[in-house]
């Protein structure tokens, strides 16, 4: 059962904590990235059959396999799918950069061009559940962006296929390969490339332990979106709320995964009970009860504060991945907000709407790294070049400036850079 806590008595150990910790990933991952490195696609054939029991005669998913797909899809699911990349779209096209340039000196022009990443890398789980929501959210600000080449893996069933769901999301989305892959053993692909799977400039995408384990390691070789950890969701909810509501909120991320964190934050004693009850209730009726349970049973909380504005203070420690907002005016109390990946106002939008429909992406900073991350957008799929020009006359009125901040450090090359160009003036000047 989800336990309760006054937060005058909570310590910060037992808001942040979170029980059944993964073990130590560390050394399996890097011995699966040496393996990859060293033996390519022959390591990932074999460990997609020690780990996914997929025995596979090729890695990429063919055009037939995605036609296939498609054809069997549920029409229904298709049009929604359809209309929440087009909502993801609408959204993400007001994050695209433009080129500047700056002239407001004499003879001096400096600006920066924004340029899209030429090939990214798309990881999408599978496991216990398949998310084509995410191959929308991770793939469209990445075309959006102009990136050229868009590769994703995913892991296989059984069967060597991939549930049709995702290679559908994927044709929609405009993914421009799909592997069947998973796991470390993926990100290591995406990273260092196979004879099959390219390298790609940077990786994306959510992922178990190993696989974030594997981005972290694999940093600095290409670039990632972040460390993601197991779904979060916070609710702060005044007495007004309903209870069986903000119960079902805090299950639908519940759901996810073990480790999964739901908190409810509220200023009610009354309601904090009520939800706790109403958790129970509902968990009976869930079809992934034993995951959820364990989330609410090892990492739920529902915290009692005196009031709504200390409910926000407790919030920007935690630094949830998801906050609901659930009151009269949450418009209002959006400006107590400072750490958050998405924020959810109002009581009648739940968090799956994020998830699947509204248009702010879903694949967000975990474990309180909302104090420095930011969801993904656009602007994980461009990098940013500068440029700086300046005549003789303009360098020449600068000149004694920079000479002086580079002899004040020491670097007197770099003052000699700048005064060479002068001194057969100097010379001119002196006959």
């Amino acid at each position: 059962m989800i336990r309760i806590y006054d937060d005058t008595g909570i310590r910060d150990e037992e808001i942040f904590a979170r029980s059944e910790e993964q073990a130590n990933v560390v050394p399996a991952v890097k011995e699966i990235i040496a393996e990859v490195r060293k033996n390519k696609d022959s390591a990932l054939f074999a460990y997609t059959e020690r780990f996914d029991h997929a025995k596979l005669s090729a890695l990429r998913v063919s055009e037939t396999e995605i036609e296939e797909a498609v054809g069997s899809a549920d029409p229904s699911l298709l049009e929604v799918m359809r209309e929440a990349a087009r909502n993801i779209a609408d959204y993400h096209e007001k994050q695209i950069r433009h080129d500047y340039s700056m002239t407001e000196k004499d003879g001096v022009v400096l600006g920066q061009r924004v340029l899209p990443l030429e090939r990214v890398g798309v990881y999408v789980p599978g496991g216990t559940a398949a998310y084509p929501s995410t191959v929308l959210m991770d793939t469209i600000p990445a075309r959006l962006a102009g990136v050229k080449e868009i590769i994703m893996v995913t892991p296989p069933g059984k069967d060597g296929k991939i549930n049709p769901n995702i290679l559908a999301a994927a044709y929609i989305a405009g993914v421009s390969r799909v592997y069947k892959v998973g796991g470390a053993q993926a990100i290591a692909a995406l990273a260092y490339g196979t004879e099959s799977i390219p390298a790609v400039d940077k990786i994306v995408g959510p992922g178990n332990a190993y696989v974030a384990e594997a981005k972290r390691q694999v940093f600095g070789q290409v670039g990632i979106d972040m460390i993601a950890g197991p779904s979060e969701v916070l609710i702060i909810a005044d007495a007004k709320s309903d209870p069986r509501c903000v119960a079902a909120d805090l299950l639908s991320q519940a759901e996810h995964d073990r480790m999964a964190s739901a908190v409810l934050i509220t200023d009610s004693a009354i309601l904090a009970k009520q939800v706790q009850e109403q958790i129970e209730l509902q968990l009976a009726t869930l079809e992934r009860e034993e995951i959820a349970r364990a989330s609410i049973d090892n990492n739920g909380k529902i915290i009692v504060t005196k009031d709504l504005r200390s409910a926000a203070e407790v919030s920007n420690r935690i630094a949830p991945e998801h906050l609901e907002l659930c009151m009269d005016d949450p418009f209002a109390f959006l400006s107590k907000i400072t750490n958050a990946g998405s924020v959810f106002l109002g009581r009648y939008n739940p968090e799956p709407m994020g998830d699947y429909f509204a248009g702010p992406n879903h694949t967000l900073p975990t474990m309180g790294t909302a104090r420095f991350y930011s969801p993904l957008g656009v602007d994980d799929f461009v990098k940013k070049m500068q440029f700086s020009y300046f005549t003789k006359d303009a360098l020449a009125n600068d000149a004694w400036k920079v000479s002086l901040f580079a002899r004040a450090e020491g670097l007197t090359a770099h003052a000699r850079a700048v005064e060479i160009r002068f001194e057969d003036d100097s010379d001119d000047r002196g006959h």
